[in-house]
């Protein structure tokens, strides 16, 4: 179930790190992510924990500052940890494999240490999120290695390791290939939660809420909601916007019913083929179905 209360953060200063580390998302950009009632329950509670430091402070324990998100791609790992900032008005800076990873010797160890100190001696609070991490924090390796990439990938880990350890910021690093993730890293998150595909409910809230303006048919978004199954949040939302894309620029024909205006989009945009296709790709969607949808309207003001 989808939490209703709305989310009205209040950013602080805009945070001054250097523009190589990452991409800074302001909290008033942030998406409200629909999830599973239980990575739901357990990003509140993980919340509640954080501004409860103090009352655990006296029994000698202290709040886990740092997340590992694991699951399937476009399942929405970065919008949680985006609306997670926003929920405590902070800034997230966005750190990908790309600025961490350097070309020469030692230079990707310097980068991460970059990284982190400018986190320690920044004047404001910024939630930092390491995507794809797997690429960064592998597995070590006791390979021959004559080039040294090995060495220089086992080098750079020992360095993740102790600055993610040493972290006093609120952290949260994201992969989909968790079995390739090195064991001592896994064990410096402080939860280990799974983001998976979406369920029957939020499926349906998500064909919803991208189907704005428009109004669809119930039935037909109950019909879409089971023909999807399996598929990702990012995948859904190409489908609704591609159906909008559409009729917004005229190229569904007048008098074409619903199964033919979804076949028009599922045409042109697919799962990866590492995953198996839901059956609204290979089996479509029945006849019968009203066709095109209304488009809300908005109302003036004071009306």
């Amino acid at each position: 179930m989808r939490e209703t209360r709305s989310m009205s953060p209040t950013p602080l200063r805009r945070a001054t790190l250097p523009a190589d580390l990452g991409t800074i998302l302001e909290p008033g950009e942030a998406e409200e992510p629909i999830l599973t009632p239980a990575v739901r329950r357990a990003m509140i509670d993980w919340m509640a924990e954080i501004e409860a430091r103090d009352a655990l402070a006296q029994a000698g324990l202290k709040p886990r500052l740092s997340a590992l998100l694991e699951g399937p791609p476009g399942c929405g790992k970065t919008t949680l940890a985006h609306h997670i900032a926003a929920r405590r008005g902070i800034p997230m800076l966005a750190v990908g494999a790309e600025n961490l990873l350097g070309m020469y010797l030692g230079e990707s160890e310097g980068k991460v240490a970059k990284l982190f100190g400018a986190l320690e001696q920044s004047r404001s609070e910024v939630l930092l999120f390491l995507d794809e991490i797997d690429a960064i924090g592998g597995k070590r390796s006791n390979a021959t290695d004559p080039g040294g990439s090995v060495s220089a990938r086992n080098s750079m880990l020992t360095v993740l390791l102790r600055r993610v350890e040493q972290c006093r910021t609120i952290m949260i690093a994201a992969t989909n290939r968790p079995d390739t993730l090195d064991e001592a890293l896994w064990r410096r998150f402080g939860l280990q939660i799974t983001v998976d595909l979406p369920g029957d409910d939020e499926r349906y809230a998500i064909l919803k809420r991208y189907a704005a303006p428009f109004r669809f048919d119930e039935d037909l978004l109950d019909a879409l909601t089971d023909l999807t199954e399996g598929a990702a949040p990012s995948l859904l939302r190409q489908l609704m916007e591609g159906l909008k894309r559409d009729m917004i620029l005229g190229r569904t024909p007048a008098g074409i019913d619903a199964a033919d205006a979804v076949a028009a989009v599922t045409s042109a945009i697919r799962p990866h083929p590492d995953y198996e296709p839901p059956r609204l790709w290979t089996a479509g969607l029945p006849d019968g179905f009203p066709w095109p949808p209304s488009r809300e309207t908005s109302r003036e003001p004071g009306r």
